[in-house]
């Protein structure tokens, strides 16, 4: 029998809709490389959900090339980027970032979370560093929201990001690779209004966010990200066929579908947390959004192990380990009583 899944949140291929309109345009032929009618459609309609009517908006094929270019972009090459020591850049992209021959400044975090002041007090010292022309310079900030923890960052706390980034001339750049999740979330209130506003560059997730691939790129400033086109190429980010990521958010942009999609999976991951709860389980920490930590004994992660597919997260201690589960846009709520069912035979 085929083991319970909840390794991942992009496990799956796509939304129906997505899926039904790719179908009805394989035949028609389209310019390439994002130039065509529908990605220009998709982006107006992310403009009209991000009330940012100038922003200019590119399709990019994944999350760490969209990383990897964004900031290699933003960066002049003599300048680092900011990130919480848990950031996705820091650990989870091989090193893309210095690849591209710029540091990785990680800082400590809170559960997931950079602290503006963490940031001011970093950028205070290395300013007043009398050597800092020795060293590589702060060029911007970057987190995630949701953050690899699936904790959220407020509204008040991403202004104080913004503030601190204009004191010392920072850009600051959001990872959205589970946005969605994020604005299905009731505990969150930074809107997309609010990500233009506050962010230099941020981009929409797709690949997690019921995407087959595909992350939109969000520069609410036109001027911001100069030659973008071309830099994208260079970072082999640039999809010929481009309207089958233009197609994509065309749909998760129709009837607010982006701003519904992760429903399902917020309302399962809190179902899976009630329930670890009341069955004695001991969570990590709290995550709202649909990321679910829980720590276990050794033997009991490896028992699980045999019947569910989960991801390792880290060592608790010598005998326990810390597991993640996460829901996506497509968990049920028959997937979700087998995984609970589960985790109560085992309590």
């Amino acid at each position: 029998m085929a083991k319970i899944s909840f390794a991942s949140d992009y496990q799956e291929g796509a939304h129906p809709t997505i899926l039904e309109r790719l179908g009805t345009m394989n035949l028609i032929k389209q310019p390439g490389y994002g130039t065509d009618t529908i990605c220009a459609s998709a982006r107006a309609k992310i403009r009209i959900a991000c009330n940012c009517p100038h922003a200019d908006v590119h399709f990019l094929v994944g999350g760490t090339q969209t990383n990897a270019t964004v900031i290699d972009a933003l960066l002049a090459p003599y300048q680092g980027v900011i990130t919480a020591s848990s950031g996705h850049i820091s650990i989870h992209e091989a090193g893309a970032i210095e690849a591209g021959g710029h540091k990785v400044l990680a800082l400590p975090h809170r559960l997931g979370k950079l602290d503006a002041h963490a940031v001011h007090q970093y950028c205070k010292t290395f300013f007043a560093d009398e050597n800092r022309d020795h060293m590589v310079a702060p060029g911007m900030v970057y987190v995630s929201q949701p953050t690899e923890y699936g904790t959220l960052y407020s509204r008040s706390e991403l202004e104080a990001l913004r503030n601190v980034c204009d004191a010392y001339q920072l850009k600051l750049y959001v990872d959205g690779a589970r946005l969605a999740y994020a604005l299905a979330c009731d505990q969150n209130d930074a809107s997309l209004t609010d990500l233009a506003r506050l962010c230099d560059v941020f981009y929409i997730g797709g690949t997690k966010c019921g995407a087959l691939l595909g992350e939109a790129v969000v520069a609410p400033n036109p001027a911001t990200l100069q030659h973008f086109f071309t830099i994208v190429k260079q970072h082999g980010a640039l999809m010929a066929k481009g309207w089958v990521l233009g197609v994509q958010f065309d749909e998760l942009f129709s009837d607010d579908l982006y701003l519904r999609i992760g429903q399902p999976a917020i309302a399962s991951a809190q179902r899976i947390r009630e329930s670890l709860v009341q069955n004695g389980y001991r969570l990590a920490f709290d995550s709202p959004t649909n990321q679910i930590f829980v720590i276990l004994t050794n033997e009991d992660t490896q028992r699980l192990s045999q019947t569910v597919e989960f991801s390792f997260w880290e060592k608790h201690d010598a005998s326990h380990t810390v597991i993640r589960f996460a829901t996506s846009w497509a968990t049920t709520k028959q997937q979700t009583d087998m995984l609970l069912s589960v985790l109560e035979r085992q309590a």
